[in-house]
């Protein structure tokens, strides 16, 4: 029997075309609170934004780590590793 993950890291393409990452979870919510102007500070000012990908992790911990890495990436290693998984 598949385990539900317990937290999320997300990417959000913003309607700048910048890229945006968090984690989460709960992702329905956080999606939602990222397009009513009540999640991030950034993203609040680059309405609309559309969920470009994301990862499902087994802990929270495992989430935050990952969210660290992933925003250290280049731009352009991020969008091959978006692209590579499927969920772009």
């Amino acid at each position: 029997m598949k385990r539900k993950p317990a937290a999320f890291v997300y990417v959000l393409r913003c309607a700048d075309g910048s890229l945006y990452t968090g984690w989460t979870t709960d992702l329905q919510r956080r999606l939602r609170a990222h397009r009513e102007s009540r999640a991030s500070r950034y993203t609040r000012s680059r309405l609309p934004v559309e969920l470009a990908g994301w990862f499902a992790l087994s802990s929270r911990t495992e989430a935050r780590r990952l969210e660290a890495k992933f925003k250290m990436l280049p731009r352009s290693e991020k969008l091959r590793l978006l692209a590579r998984s499927g969920l772009r």
